[in-house]
């Protein structure tokens, strides 16, 4: 059990109808508190890292710590690298460890997406990695308009899996990264569109602010695979900031503020997504 492979994973979900929660972590504390929520809930998920952090915390390094947690958490968990820019960054991954990649090169004309995105799965398929890729603009919650959105387009959809040979596509139907300026309007019609046009697992970026009517829509309708960062942050920081308005703080408590925030926020996820006593 342990380290897992997210086809392996995702696959289970998508002939289940449920979802597996990737949560982004860069630092240890947050690391115990997704492993401790994983454990309690009986749940696979996926840990992802990316380029974001990789100035504070290097990947070369922590990666060892946290394929030697996951090794002995005894519940499925995918090392997932979020958001790789090009190549090179994939192949840090691999050498890193990760069991999959995501290659964003969205924000290219589709024919160049199509080619960098092939690079990576050209790297990673012989090797047995996981490779997912994106088609639409996610973009930022700052920048977030629903009433000006680019949609991925179901046909190109088609298209880019077969052309790609990805494991797993992340859609744009109204979602957005980070905190959202305005209620997120997702559009379902789309996303039923698309997950008709093509088989592989379909996957949710910029989940985080999402209503939960919304996330349990998005599953039924073929979504296996949602991304949480900001809810488990903001969870973390709450408690941060009740801690130091106490007369005495330690930096241990600010840490255990952090392992017990993305924990607790990390089981509200898991038992929303279903993916809770998944685990076999």
């Amino acid at each position: 059990m342990a380290l897992a492979k997210l086809s392996d994973l995702l696959e289970d979900a998508q002939k289940n109808r449920y979802s597996v929660g990737m949560f982004v972590m860069f630092n240890l504390e947050m690391l115990h508190g997704l492993i401790s929520a994983a454990k309690e809930t009986n749940s696979p998920i996926i840990i992802a890292y990316g380029e974001m952090a990789e100035e504070q915390t290097s990947i070369r390094h922590f990666s060892k710590t946290v394929l030697s947690m996951i090794e002995e958490a005894k519940v499925p968990i995918g090392l997932h690298w979020d958001h790789a820019s090009s190549l090179e960054v994939a192949q840090l991954a691999v050498d890193s460890g990760f069991t999959s990649v995501m290659i964003d090169a969205s924000a290219h004309p589709i024919n160049k997406n199509i080619e960098i995105t092939r690079s990576v799965v050209d790297l990673c398929k012989p090797l047995g990695i996981t490779v997912e890729g994106e088609l639409g603009c996610v973009g930022q919650g700052a920048d977030y308009d629903p009433d000006d959105y680019h949609y991925t387009n179901p046909d190109e959809a088609k298209f880019f899996v077969e052309q790609t040979q990805i494991d797993a596509l992340a859609v744009a139907i109204g979602n957005s990264h980070g905190v959202y300026p305005c209620k997120p309007k997702i559009n379902f019609d789309v996303l039923e569109q698309i997950r008709s046009n093509v088989d592989v697992p379909l996957v949710l970026h910029g989940a985080s602010g999402i209503p939960k009517e919304d996330i349990k829509k998005s599953i039924e309708c073929g979504i296996t695979k949602i991304n949480i960062f900001t809810d488990i942050c903001l969870e973390a920081m709450e408690r941060i900031k009740k801690t130091v308005q106490k007369d005495k703080v330690s930096l241990e408590m600010i840490e255990e503020d952090v392992i017990q925030g993305v924990k607790a926020k990390t089981i509200e996820k898991i038992m929303l997504f279903g993916s809770n006593d998944r685990s076999k």
